[in-house]
């Protein structure tokens, strides 16, 4: 009873809410004022390793340039990092701490815009090949019985080699992975995972089962999931002008990644490269390539705020 009160009582203020954000106060609202950029793990996680980099340094130093770049782009908009240095978000003691710390951040702040900057990592590649048989020897039977058995039992050879896996990936919390609205994400055809999978870690996930959380989850599908998608599409996209290769737009309802389904806003993770690849691990720490990224980052932002606030001007009497 208790529980059936409840989703009430949110569905109600949700509507509440809606509805009360009318036309006139319509214009207000798509105004984004403050933007929180979240510069993945840090200190005591340094995240995916390269052979001479960590993802830690290199997504703080993307995250930094990027927030430079917007505030001398747009002097009035807001910045705030959830990390500025190598430790883990909030000064935190675990990683568990550390993600919690940057949703309560972004929250707290009342952020218009949650973007978080990654670099993705895929693992070797592991070869196995017969290389010939050896014979073994063994007892067998019980007793007067009992004698020695010979057997050929093949022999292999194991081996590793880099994962070829490279590129850009943009990911956002789709809500319900088999909702219609979700089918121009997850573009490529490739159906090899990687990138962040917060839910392995302590942290409990939503459950979609309890109606407070279905509630929220209707508050997000109405407010968030086109804007969060839009700019998610919009950064791929500047990607692929510079010409790199995009594995697309994804969601991972599955395996869920916490900070995008506990933030009140539209929300992105942007994977930046692949670390472990040699030539992305040699583009994401350049100058050139972190300025480049920077550079597709703010062109798409620029594009999602003219997007969004223009589209809420022209309903505005």
């Amino acid at each position: 009873m208790k529980r059936v009160t409840l989703f009430l009582f949110v569905i109600c203020g949700s509507i509440f809410l809606l509805s009360f954000s009318g036309k006139n106060s319509e214009a207000h609202k798509a105004q984004i004022k403050t933007i929180i950029i979240d510069p993945g793990h840090g200190g005591i996680d340094p995240g995916a390793r390269g052979d001479y980099s960590t993802e830690a340094q290199v997504s703080l130093a993307v995250a930094l340039k990027f927030g430079k770049a917007l505030q001398e782009e747009f002097p009035d908009l807001k910045i705030v990092y959830t990390r500025t240095t190598d430790v883990m978000a909030g000064n935190k003691r675990s990683k568990d701490e550390g993600l919690k710390y940057r949703a309560n951040l972004a929250n707290e702040s009342n952020g218009d815009l949650f973007i978080a900057i990654h670099c993705n990592s895929a693992p070797d590649i592991r070869h196995k090949t017969r290389i010939g048989t050896k014979t073994v020897s063994y007892y067998a039977g019980k007793g007067k019985k009992r004698k020695k058995v010979y057997k050929k039992v093949p022999q292999y050879r194991y081996w590793t080699t880099p994962n070829p896996a490279h590129g850009t990936e943009t990911y956002i919390w789709a809500v319900s992975k088999n909702d219609a609205k979700v089918s121009a994400v997850n573009k490529t055809p490739d159906t090899e995972e990687y990138g962040e999978i917060d839910s392995t870690l302590n942290i409990e996930l939503p459950d979609p089962s309890d109606p407070a959380e279905k509630a929220r989850m209707l508050i997000y599908a109405q407010n968030y999931f086109k804007k969060s998608l839009s700019l998610a599409d919009l950064v791929e996209k500047e990607f692929i002008a510079s010409g790199r290769f995009s594995r697309g737009v994804k969601q991972r309802n599955h395996a869920g990644i916490w900070v995008l389904q506990a933030t009140g806003m539209p929300s992105i993770l942007v994977e930046i490269g692949f670390i472990s690849q040699e030539d992305d691990e040699k583009y994401i720490n350049s100058e050139e390539g972190q300025q480049e990224i920077v550079e597709d980052l703010v062109s798409a932002f620029k594009a999602y705020k003219q997007k969004t606030e223009s589209r809420t001007i022209t309903t505005t009497p």
